[in-house]
């Protein structure tokens, strides 16, 4: 680890997450210069290893949550702390790439008025995640739900996720929170994650609250992770599945909460219902739109491109 500023604090929400977890810190230890802290929001492991790394390594410090009380909650306690600077959020199924951390850092000092921001989320398979997407208006959401398995280029899903854009640094509707640098301040002005929400569309909903203040989400696709993707939720699909659509009802609701918006409210449940338990039997509904871009597309990789050609 570096000493070149403040200690960094990075919050990693855990749940039994086995070999993953060693992986992770291996992989941040080479992707910063700055002297930093790992705190393990830990909801209810049962293997052991969040406390085997606490014992092991002297950066890494175990905070138990008290029970699993979702991903937002957790967040929120490993944070609980601290009043300014900045902090990592991330899953322990994130992998670095070499000076990753350093990169959002220095885009933090570019963009003031960034409360989030972060990295370009590579799948194992080569392919970049969308992880820097319009907020879901009512039109681009359903369109994206209901088209997306199927026609991952149709317009409503094209629109949300931005996908035939050029790879750039840009600001964005909102990040997954399965990695982003978090301005603390911003972040504790509007309360942090809420935790009603105890999967998916937590980091919808919180940058939908900051933009609402003013801050910015800044995608910075020049800092590259790999993220394995889904470690807790496969061990409970079903259950995950209900959770992912009852999140999406809660988010799109907020925005017609009278009176007046029930039969809509009701038509929102009945199709993300209908959806989720299509998704029970069908692998395509359930995996939703697959990633359109590739890791040729990154920033680092067109420049190496412009290089051999000169």
């Amino acid at each position: 680890m570096g000493s070149t500023s403040a200690t960094l604090t990075v919050v990693v929400v855990t749940y039994s997450p086995g070999e993953t977890l060693a992986a992770f810190l291996d992989s941040l230890a080479e992707a910063t210069t700055r002297r930093y802290e790992v705190v393990l929001a830990d909801n209810g492991s049962t293997d052991g290893v969040p406390e085997q790394m606490a014992r092991e390594r002297p950066e890494v410090r175990l905070l138990r949550t008290g029970g699993n009380v979702g991903y937002g909650a957790a967040a929120n306690a490993g944070l609980a702390d601290l009043s300014s600077g900045h902090a990592l959020i991330a899953n322990p199924d994130v992998r670095f790439e070499p000076g990753s951390v350093d990169e959002l850092l220095a885009a933090a000092a570019r963009w003031p008025r960034a409360a989030t921001l972060g990295p370009a989320i590579r799948t194992p398979e080569g392919t970049i995640y969308p992880s820097a997407r319009e907020l879901p208006a009512l039109s681009t959401g359903v369109g994206h739900a209901l088209l997306g398995w199927a026609w991952p280029a149709n317009p409503w899903t094209a629109r949300y996720r931005r996908e035939h854009e050029e790879i750039v640094e840009r600001p964005a509707g909102w990040l997954s929170g399965s990695c982003f640098l978090v301005d603390v301040g911003a972040f504790a002005s509007v309360g942090g994650f809420d935790p009603g929400y105890f999967m998916y569309f937590e980091d919808v909903d919180l940058a939908r609250r900051l933009g609402q203040r003013g801050w910015l989400q800044v995608y910075v696709p020049t800092a590259v992770v790999t993220h394995e993707g889904g470690h807790a939720t496969k061990r409970s699909a079903h259950r995950m599945q209900r959770v992912h659509h009852t999140s999406a009802l809660r988010y799109l609701s907020a925005d017609y909460p009278r009176r007046r918006h029930a039969p809509l409210r009701a038509v929102l449940r009945a199709g993300l219902g209908g959806r989720m338990l299509v998704s029970y039997v069908s692998s395509r509904v359930d995996e939703g739109a697959q990633p359109q871009q590739t890791v040729d597309e990154l920033p680092a990789q067109r420049s190496r491109r412009r290089l051999r050609r000169g």
